[in-house]
């Protein structure tokens, strides 16, 4: 006779998670002050429906080059065209969801580093726009050279993506600082026009971190939204306007997420790992993670072990 599994070890989160980008996608880049990550690439691991997070003692910019762009920053809203730029100081919490086949930048930094390229800059208001999250829209025509020359850097930033790579880090440090210039100088071009009630922010927020603490459970939107103090009806509303998906898609998103996880940094068997997420069939975790993904859970542990 089987038995079920031993649940696996998870540390406690907070409410909203604190996402440390080396110990959970890459951990190669672990010790690394500043981590460069196309942005494709990611999504490919945590989806393009990023739940609401934070990081703390790290700055992160996310470019992105195509489509639409729906951003939460701590609790202001915003919908933004492409290409832009959004800015997240330490700790402040935010989530985003971009196009199926957006591509961009995402560049992560230890505060310290930041700190020191803007003392060696010493730039008017360089460290005040820094000290605040930010959400621009590029104008990349031909009389903004800004603009354009930023895109450029990143470019170079992603050319020199190889800790292997003779002098790496400091071709990596020179082109971070030339882009800080960039955006320190692009903030005053002004942010979108918010689109949202900070309530309507709030519980997308409060959401969030119900999912965090609950997605193993499986409970009902009702449930949710009760714990909320809202309407089934208006948490989907609100769940479509701010991030363009439905509730329930938000819930089986970080399903995936951990599944990915798990997947790659593991090496629980596919069927203790749908245990540990509350799927009591793993016929149905299965199912649900090809669904969701494309393919197999095996295919994509064998996929990732070989990047």
């Amino acid at each position: 006779m089987s038995t079920r599994p031993a649940p696996l070890k998870t540390r406690q989160k907070d409410a909203i998670p604190n996402i440390h980008i080396g110990q959970v996608y890459d951990q190669r880049y672990i010790e690394a002050d500043i981590h460069y990550e196309r942005l494709e690439n990611l999504a490919d691991f945590f989806g393009r429906n990023m739940p609401v997070h934070y990081h703390d003692r790290f700055y992160q910019l996310h470019v992105v080059l195509s489509g639409t762009v729906r951003v939460h920053l701590d609790e202001v809203s915003y919908t933004a065209r492409a290409p832009m730029f959004f800015l997240t100081p330490p700790t402040v919490p935010h989530a985003f969801i971009t196009d199926d086949q957006a591509t961009g930048h995402v560049i992560t930094v230890r505060q310290q580093q930041i700190w020191e390229m803007l003392g060696e800059i010493d730039q008017p208001n360089s460290q005040g726009v820094m000290s605040q999250p930010l959400c621009v829209e590029l104008q990349t025509s031909a009389n903004d050279a800004t603009a354009s020359r930023m895109l450029r850097l990143l470019e170079m930033m992603s050319a020199e993506n190889n800790p292997d790579s003779l002098q790496h880090a400091r071709a990596q440090q020179a082109l971070l600082q030339l882009v800080l210039i960039d955006i320190s100088r692009l903030a005053d071009q002004g942010q979108p026009q918010q689109n949202t009630q900070k309530e309507d922010v709030r519980v997308f927020h409060r959401f969030n971190e119900l999912i965090e603490n609950h997605f193993r459970e499986h409970l009902t939107l009702d449930r949710y939204a009760d714990q909320i103090g809202v309407t089934e009806a208006r948490l989907n509303n609100i769940c479509r306007r701010l991030a363009g998906q439905p509730s329930k898609r938000l819930i089986m998103d970080r399903l995936v997420q951990e599944a990915r996880r798990l997947l790659t940094y593991s090496t629980a068997p596919v069927t203790e790992i749908g245990y540990h997420l509350g799927f009591k069939d793993p016929a149905y975790f299965a199912r649900f993670f090809r669904r969701n993904t494309g393919v197999t859970a095996s295919e994509y542990r064998d996929k990732r072990k070989n990047l």
